[in-house]
């Protein structure tokens, strides 16, 4: 299953051959062997590359799974043990990635020297699920999943705010309410929510009597935050994003009233060893930034807690 993932992704015999360290005639010996143990072709051989058949695209992503599976088994043993050389794989949507887990991995490096930490990034909290259900990693951190048939951790609340620039006429308000922000331009930002299929910003705007003036879309929270600081427009985004220093030159909000959000940790299967050990450290670490938000600058003396809505 290995050599026919890597045929697969790499679209060459050759190419997988050197990936792999085999010579090609072994490769296409196990890739035969593995047809026959199936009962047909998995693959096409096309003068210029491969191409899979519709046995083979059914066949690909129960294969993919259980190779992830099986390097996961081995890192989750060493990492168990604490051993050299032990990883663990972690999954987080991006605005986590930058706002929470700086911190936290630098207290793991601290503590737990023998076992590597990898981080999958991913835009969207649907991305970041489905490729966990894919086995691209042994935990996901992100905001709670509405259905999900494994383990899933509470580990804190993130809160959303509003970012603005230094200059804008509300900079100076201890917190705002979302109606006087109907003659304002916005930033949205592809990870925005969707609440029963609606997004977010969308859905509360319209509650409070007005409809949000798109100015810019942008694929990532943290570019969204640097648009709003620069007075492209508002920008609904986790308070801890700004905290780690993405927000620089810019001002964070509470809204009145708050919105928030459970953070979570979740895996496919029990967390044991390291995972579990990653998961109390990230759960100890909250609340992220604080007791609550207020209008903060990101340069001040003091910590900021992260925007998140529910």
């Amino acid at each position: 299953m290995e050599y026919f993932v890597a045929v697969v992704e790499e679209s060459s015999f050759t190419r997988a051959a050197e990936l792999l360290h085999v010579t090609q005639p072994a490769l296409s010996h196990q890739i035969k062997a593995l047809e026959k143990s199936v009962g047909g072709d998995l693959l096409e051989r096309l003068p210029r590359g491969v191409r899979l058949t519709p046995m083979g695209r059914a066949f690909l992503p129960h294969a993919q799974l259980a190779v992830r599976s099986a390097a996961r088994a081995q890192r989750a043993a060493r990492a168990s043990a604490g051993a050299q050389g032990g990883e663990l794989h972690i999954a987080a949507v991006h605005s986590v990635a930058v706002g929470v887990l700086p911190d936290v991995f630098a207290r793991w490096r601290r503590d737990h020297p023998g076992v590597g930490l990898v981080l999958h990034e991913y835009a969207s909290t649907e991305a970041l699920e489905e490729e966990l259900e894919r086995g691209a990693a042994d935990l996901a951190v992100g905001p709670r999943p509405r259905r999900w048939d494994g383990p899933v951790i509470e580990v804190g609340d993130e809160e959303i705010a509003l970012i603005v620039p230094f200059d804008d006429p509300l900079a100076g308000r201890s917190s705002v309410r979302l109606e006087e922000l109907a003659d304002h331009n916005w930033v949205r930002c592809a990870m925005e929510p969707l609440v029963d299929g609606v997004p977010f910003l969308d859905l509360v705007c319209g509650r409070a009597g007005f409809a949000p003036r798109t100015a810019l879309r942008t694929e990532h929270t943290s570019t969204a935050v640097r648009m709003a600081a620069a007075g492209v427009g508002v920008v609904a985004a986790p308070s801890h994003v700004v905290r780690g220093g993405i927000g620089e030159d810019c001002v964070v909000l509470p809204v009145d009233p708050p919105w928030k959000r459970a953070l979570a940790v979740f895996s496919r299967v029990e967390l044991t060893g390291a995972a579990a050990a990653f998961a109390e450290l990230l759960r100890g670490s909250a609340p992220y930034g604080g007791k609550g938000v207020s209008p903060v600058r990101p340069n001040a003396d003091r910590d900021c807690e992260a925007p998140v809505v529910r």
